[in-house]
């Protein structure tokens, strides 16, 4: 893939380098590298992530190079430029009516999508259900053995331009009608009950000991969390504004459904 970098850098910074037959080449070579799990937009680096730009950029390139054409699956009918992802069987992925994931998307072999949507240039990861009206989007990188209940909605970078995808890591419980986005990033194991939304600015909020400890962008590892407000003062007058709280931790256990069940009843969680 190296051998691309730089047409795309490039490419980017002069859109007109699109009509060379090279740059398309390379930017549909990087979505195929990306549909089969052969490269990703961000991967762990140690504890850390490392977010490959040039790779989110190829996915941003590869719609104007794209032509709108009919697609028919069964009794649905798509008109769009981006085609389906196929031959799910093959990748021991089960996927339910009408659940849809577009090319350049890479799903691994034992999860599962209720009816739901991926978008390209996602990773979801083995053992993760992705629940019914769920919505993973451009570039969202979700672990293994992930719940996204459902209609929770995970961010993507394209629409608006985001810097850094979201990202789900391993073993985490995103409770139903949850919103990721931003690039925030949910540590593994952590539980977010319903309605917990999540951006760049909100305030996260360890209410566990004497005194509060404030996170913006990153859910700690393990932490269990539920919507909250606090009170801020504006010309017109005092107004709640959201908030996420951490009301506990999830217990460290080898059962980690055992865990999960057990954080969710302890701490009064609704999923």
């Amino acid at each position: 893939m190296e051998q691309y970098k730089s047409i795309i850098e490039q490419a980017f910074e002069d859109r007109t380098m699109l009509s060379s037959s090279d740059v398309q080449g390379a930017i549909r070579s990087i979505i195929e590298a990306l549909d089969k799990g052969q490269l990703r937009v961000a991967e762990p680096d140690g504890a850390n992530w490392k977010v490959n730009d040039w790779v989110k950029k190829a996915v941003i390139m590869y719609f104007p190079i794209q032509k709108m054409e009919t697609m028919e699956v069964g009794p649905y009918e798509y008109h769009d430029k981006i085609p389906l992802k196929t031959k799910y069987a093959e990748q021991g992925v089960r996927v339910v009516p009408p659940a849809t994931v577009r090319h350049g998307a890479y799903i691994e072999s034992g999860a599962i999508l209720m009816p739901s949507y991926v978008n390209i240039g996602a990773w979801v990861g083995s053992g993760t259900m992705v629940d019914t009206w769920a919505t993973v989007g451009s570039c969202g990188q979700i672990g293994r053995n992930v719940h996204l209940s459902g209609g929770v909605g995970i961010g993507g970078v394209l629409e608006p331009l985001q810097a850094t995808p979201t990202i789900i890591e391993d073993d985490c419980f995103i409770g139903s009608r949850s919103i990721v986005v931003e690039g925030v990033r949910v540590r593994k194991g952590a539980v977010l009950g319903a309605n917990v939304v999540l951006t760049q600015s909100t305030r996260i909020i360890d209410v566990t000991g004497s005194d509060e400890v404030i996170y913006r962008g990153e859910v700690p590892a393990n932490s269990v969390v539920i919507p909250g407000s606090y009170t801020k003062q504006f010309p017109a007058g005092q107004y709640n504004v959201n908030c996420a709280l951490i009301i506990g931790q999830r217990k460290e256990s080898t059962d980690k459904k055992t865990s999960l069940n057990e954080a969710l009843r302890e701490y009064k969680v609704s999923g």
